[in-house]
């Protein structure tokens, strides 16, 4: 069977001490050789600056192709343009483009008066401007469609309007992504559809981020980790239930697989060991 590349999410830091964890992340997943890898953007577009820092030294000083996050969120188009200009300053040519969640204590999306309305504006904006734009995806229907039909329409607009590729949310069961692909082809989606995955480092965490996005959390795996916890063995299983879930991707001809580490990358390395990833030297000028 063929190794997968792979890509990999952090996040930007935002304190001294979230600064080490990120830099012993990106020590610890680099050496696997990531044809690239994102920086988020905090929920309301709250650590933007913050991610233009890490975009630009991850870049520099680890010799990384990397995505900054850009959202529409509480901004106006010449400072979201201003700010995906300024990712260029910084050698990058790649943006993962997403309408972004509410401001903390807004219930809803709301554009700013003089900012993009949706996804489907910023990613015409940027592919204009010549950057390489994914986008984002629901295997799981997105808690705001309407259907899965008006998901997967909404997915072919942002292509249409000039995205590349499109990375799912994560999701725990590879028919979940077998099925949204084959609908995705058949709407004449053409654009590669890249599987998120997230190693499984604290169940009920993972089960929160689920229940926000709408991922669907199967009975039994919830009941595996809860054994797991108690049993103090829920790292094992996190990283079978990874690999496991990751080669049956595979199998099916998938060739990439994006991984959300939350800026804890032993399960990630681990979970890309057991697919034949080699690890070697990363090339860092970070003390």
């Amino acid at each position: 069977m063929p190794t997968p590349t792979v890509s990999f999410e952090f996040f930007p830091p935002k304190s001294l001490q979230a600064s080490f964890r990120l830099w012993e992340c990106v020590r610890t997943l680099a050496p696997l050789g990531p044809d690239w890898v994102s920086v988020t953007y905090g929920a309301g577009g709250t650590t933007r600056d913050l991610t233009r820092e890490a975009v630009a030294t991850l870049g520099q000083e680890f010799n990384l192709r990397v995505a900054g996050h850009l959202t529409c969120v509480d901004a106006t188009r010449a400072e979201t343009m201003e700010t995906a200009r300024g990712f260029r300053k910084a050698g990058v040519e790649d943006i993962v483009a997403l309408r972004g969640d509410p401001p903390k204590g807004a219930d809803r999306f709301e554009p700013h008066p003089e900012g993009f309305s949706d996804s489907v504006e910023l990613i015409g904006a940027l592919a204009a401007d010549g950057f390489r734009v994914r986008v984002g995806c629901y295997p799981d229907v997105h808690p705001e469609a309407a259907s899965a039909e008006a998901d997967i329409a909404w997915l072919k607009r942002k292509i249409d309007a000039g995205a590349s590729e499109a990375i799912t949310q994560f999701f725990f069961d590879a028919e979940t992504f077998l099925r949204f692909r084959d609908r995705c082809a058949a709407a004449g989606i053409d654009a590669p559809i890249v599987p998120g995955l997230l190693p499984i480092e604290n169940w009920e965490k993972a089960s929160r981020f689920a229940r926000a996005c709408g991922a669907v959390i199967p009975d039994d795996l919830a009941q595996a980790f809860e054994v797991a916890t108690r049993d103090d063995r829920a790292d094992l299983l996190a990283v079978a239930q990874a690999s496991e879930l990751a080669d049956r991707l595979v199998g099916e001809g998938v060739e990439h697989l994006h991984f959300y580490t939350l800026n804890k990358p032993e399960l990630t390395r681990d979970v890309c060991l057991a697919l034949g990833l080699a690890a070697r030297p990363a090339l860092s000028r970070v003390a």
